[in-house]
């Protein structure tokens, strides 16, 4: 019944690899006089999701997270994880070869300052790093009295014989239905809001939501890779490899800006320092090879934070419209899912991939799905305590009694979902209810929360920690993170956080997922989209802010103790399965109805 081709399981990185892959890196440098070298997990453009042929941290190390850095020097080496990745680090990763270090604990550039030996050289791919990361490294340096050293090529490039070629995947245009508002009118914002001449643009996504283009060169993120310059007066310029572009695509956005292919983009940025020009570039995203060009050229470039990804963030009506019926469209694939899965899991045959590939197929039986927005996380018992967990055939295990989570989502023309559900699968054990509805009481704090215009999420993060603490048990993930319109499942920069310093703002889309994990048995997570929308109160004195929840999936109330729920927080979830229930309702067969029914019946 199920499609299996939909959701791919990487199986290219070989832990068994690394000891004489490290050895070779090690060989490689030494020819170059240099003792040592920095691996980030990382592109030209900083993303999160980065093609094939980045993924030189996971050859040299076989760690297939979506965040971490490598540091090889001539006798030790180190990988830096963060909370999340380290149980997987553990399992994918030969300690023999690599030091497992906490990023939380110890940076990697505090561990260089340590570890590296006085003279040493260190070597660093210049494309692959920010001008901060480099500053701080080449800080970290100096205090162990070694030099950093930027190398003109990637010595994994050369060692890694069957690397992929560069993606190529055609551009698409972003049509006004979806977007909402002209390109030529988002390009006018953003030159009135630049402080320099010039704007590099470095991160793809803004180049996408600037231009209303869409591509397709990394997984589950439609995006092209390319650069764009922006300058306060003028028609914008954009560096793309000129394969990606059909002829009529390249009219269109000719008639938008001036196309270049990536390789012409420094000789510009020379020749733009070279006439005393001003460029501003994203601390977060720039390479240190384009911005140490501009310098050496004369230029004295300017840091801060891309003013499109606050633009981006704060979704128009269109956009917000869009991401309804996108949510709407979502929810009645989950249903679908979810009633299937209750009537095959109790079988004992089901399987963690089998799981992931229904759900993908009830999404593409809605006619609508482009893509997964991120590999499907679909985790039974002591996988579920992997927050990023990702099933491989290797770690693939039949689904029994106890308690399965499966975090998901997709990406459509109109929205980009991420919906998480915690599933008992014959009666849950105690530990795991009480857990779960500690969970869903901080989930509900959420949901319910009104605060003033100007907080943060960081002031918000606590209110779904509050009822783990008080029961001495914490997450060690943020509690939300900004949701973008038929782009990254990951935007920033709003998010809910203990580091979540950006104020949050009306049409800003934030995910909601408090968890908890209890190693080696389950994990739990609740998780839904929000939108933030203006509120209103009777007798306030200041404007006021709250939550649109998008996601309509029923919560699973099996592994609910409702004494332990307030009468608000009972009415919350009553009126959300009412909500739920009208809404996916016409959109079922018969047996999904009389599943839905029993699955939203009010507590």
């Amino acid at each position: 019944m199920f499609e299996s081709h939909f959701q791919t399981f990487d199986e290219t990185a070989d832990p068994s690899l690394a000891a004489a892959r490290v050895k070779k890196l090690r060989a490689a440098l030494k020819r170059v006089h240099l003792d040592g070298f920095l691996v980030p997990r990382a592109d030209a453009h900083q993303n999160e999701y980065v093609a094939p042929c980045e993924e030189r941290l996971a050859w040299l190390a076989g760690f297939t997270g979506s965040a971490g850095f490598v540091i090889v020097l001539r006798d030790k080496a180190a990988l830096f994880v963060d909370g999340r990745y380290r149980a997987q680090a553990r399992e994918q990763v030969d300690a023999k070869i690599f030091e497992l270090v906490g990023i939380g604990d110890v940076s990697p550039a505090d561990w260089l300052a340590k570890q590296a030996r006085k003279g040493a050289r260190i070597g660093y791919d210049p494309w692959l790093h920010t001008p901060a990361q480099i500053e701080r490294f080449k800080a970290a340096a100096e205090k162990a009295g070694a030099e950093l050293i930027p190398a003109s090529e990637n010595p994994i490039d050369d060692l890694w014989t069957d690397r992929p070629a560069a993606p190529q995947a055609h551009v698409t245009l972003h049509p006004r239905q979806y977007a909402g508002e002209a390109a030529t009118k988002k390009l006018e914002k953003i030159a009135a809001a630049m402080s320099a001449d010039f704007l590099l643009v470095s991160d793809p996504h803004a180049l996408a939501w600037a231009f209303n283009l869409r591509g397709g060169d990394v997984a589950h993120t439609p995006i092209a890779l390319g650069f764009a310059l922006i300058p306060r007066r003028g028609k914008p310029q954009l560096f793309l490899d000129p394969a990606k572009l059909s002829a009529r695509i390249a009219k269109s956005l000719g008639g938008l800006a001036d196309l270049a292919t990536p390789a012409a983009l420094p000789a510009r940025l020379a020749a733009l320092a070279a006439k005393k020009h001003s460029l501003a570039f994203d601390s977060a995203t720039a390479p240190e090879a384009l911005i140490s060009v501009f310098a050496e050229a004369g230029g004295a470039p300017k840091g801060g934070a891309d003013p499109i990804g606050s633009m981006k963030a704060r979704k128009n009506p269109v956009e917000l419209a869009g991401a309804r019926a996108a949510h709407l469209r979502d929810g009645v694939a989950m249903a679908r899912f979810l009633s299937w899965f209750d009537r095959t899991a109790p079988g004992g045959k089901l399987t963690e991939i089998a799981a992931a590939q229904a759900l993908e197929t009830f999404r593409r039986e809605g006619g609508h799905l482009r893509d997964i927005s991120f590999p499907t996380i679909s985790a039974f018992g002591p996988h579920a305590a992997l927050p990023h967990y990702r099933v491989t055939e290797n770690s693939n295990v039949r689904i029994g009694k106890g308690v399965y989570l499966v975090d998901s989502g997709a990406q459509y023309f109109d929205g980009t979902t991420d919906v998480t559900r915690t599933l008992a699968v014959g009666r849950p054990g105690k530990e795991a209810r009480h857990a779960n509805t500690l969970v869903l009481k901080g989930h509900i704090a959420i949901a319910r929360a009104v605060f003033p215009k100007g907080a943060s999420g960081a002031q918000l993060d606590s209110f779904a920690r509050r009822p783990l603490w008080e029961a001495g048990l914490d997450f060690d993930h943020g509690v939300g993170h900004g949701v973008g319109s038929y782009l990254s499942v990951h935007e920033g920069p709003q998010r809910i956080s203990k580091l979540g310093g950006a104020t949050l703002e009306p049409g800003m889309i934030l995910s909601n997922e408090p968890g908890y994990y209890r190693e080696g048995a389950f994990g739990i997570r609740i998780e839904n989209l929000v939108a933030v929308e203006a509120r209103k109160i009777a007798g306030g004195e200041r404007d006021m802010l709250g939550f649109e929840t998008l996601t309509m999936v029923p919560i699973d109330t099996r592994l609910i103790e409702p004494k332990l729920l307030t009468v608000e927080e009972k009415a919350w979830l009553n009126g959300y399965h009412a909500q739920a229930r009208k809404v996916l309702t016409p959109h079922l067969d018969a047996a999904e109805r009389i599943w839905l029914r029993q699955a939203t019946r009010p507590i």
